[in-house]
């Protein structure tokens, strides 16, 4: 088609963003996630940015396929995964995914432990991703220069030759803490000249962690009491100062430990109690937490995945 015959066409934005879906996936992470308004405000500028051009695309003009690999920096339970499920439904939705669903990989699934291991583990795994998104968490692991004899590098080198000659048909996201992310680009500048987006996931404010505590309460049929609510902040005002908070991950092991400590609570006190006693979360089943004695809570005695 000329371009100069789609000058006169019409083109109704509201109708094609209807019937891209897109809306409805991105209330979905609104739901799913509080917080986090700057990737989320990303996500939807990219999405505009792809719906555009299949507009531009369906009208005859002449566009390049938009670059799609992209990197996500943040520290873990920030919702770099949760975000990466919802791009890939974005992306099948408009057309740029066969399929629309997520792979997620780690160096253990890329990179083998001998000669002849590496290759046939990345191309497996690269398999199983074509027509959707691969998610590689904690990227900067795949290769380790102080070992002499570490086979990342193949994996490295797998990658990013997929990346640029099957880019019509994956999209690689990958993950990880900033820092760590940028020395990883400037030792491999090959993944970075691939990667048009880049997310920075923030931490989550203290307000912030408490809506996420009670909306997974919610979810599970419990809640607190104003009491437990008070402790509960208290607690979390303290678990953000120790070492390897996780952000929303901690906030689920700690909730899963207080549930803990309220079945117990129950059982040991044992006769009759009302349905609502099953829901509700006392002061006391928080403050039982170490973390009010100045001690570590039991989660996090190492490194937290990404």
């Amino acid at each position: 088609m000329n371009p100069v015959q789609t000058l006169d066409q019409v083109i109704d934005l509201d109708a094609a963003y209807r019937e891209s879906n897109v809306q409805a996936i991105l209330d979905e992470l609104d739901r799913e996630l509080v917080g986090l308004t700057p990737v989320k405000r990303r996500i939807r500028e990219i999405a505009a940015l792809l719906l555009i051009a299949r507009l531009r695309e369906r009208a005859g003009l002449s566009t390049e396929r938009p670059s799609l690999h992209m990197s996500f920096t943040g520290r873990p339970g920030t919702g770099k995964t949760t975000v990466a499920l919802r791009m890939s439904k974005i992306l099948h939705h408009l057309g740029y995914v066969r399929r629309g669903h997520l792979v997620v990989a780690t160096r253990d699934d890329l990179v083998g432990q001998y000669v002849g291991h590496t290759a046939p583990k990345t191309k497996e795994v690269l398999k199983k991703a074509m027509g959707g998104v691969l998610f590689i968490d904690e990227a900067y692991y795949l290769y380790r220069p102080e070992n002499e004899r570490d086979y990342g590098q193949e994996a490295i080198e797998m990658l990013l030759q997929v990346m640029e000659n099957q880019r019509d048909d994956l999209v690689v996201i990958l993950a990880g803490y900033k820092d760590r992310m940028d020395t990883f680009f400037q030792a491999n500048p090959g993944f970075h000249s691939r990667i048009a987006h880049h997310l920075a996931f923030p931490d989550y404010t203290l307000d912030e962690l408490m809506a996420i505590a009670e909306l997974m309460l919610q979810q599970q049929n419990y809640h607190f009491d104003t009491e437990a609510r008070l402790a509960f902040a208290a607690y979390l005002a303290l678990r953000v100062q120790q070492p390897h908070f996780a952000n929303a991950r901690s906030v689920r092991n700690a909730l899963d430990r207080v549930k803990l400590r309220q079945a117990n609570r129950l059982i040991a006190r044992g006769g009759q109690i009302d349905a609502g006693e099953l829901m509700r979360l006392d002061a006391a089943d928080i403050r039982a937490s170490r973390v009010f004695r100045g001690g570590l809570d039991t989660e996090d005695t190492g490194t937290p995945q990404g």
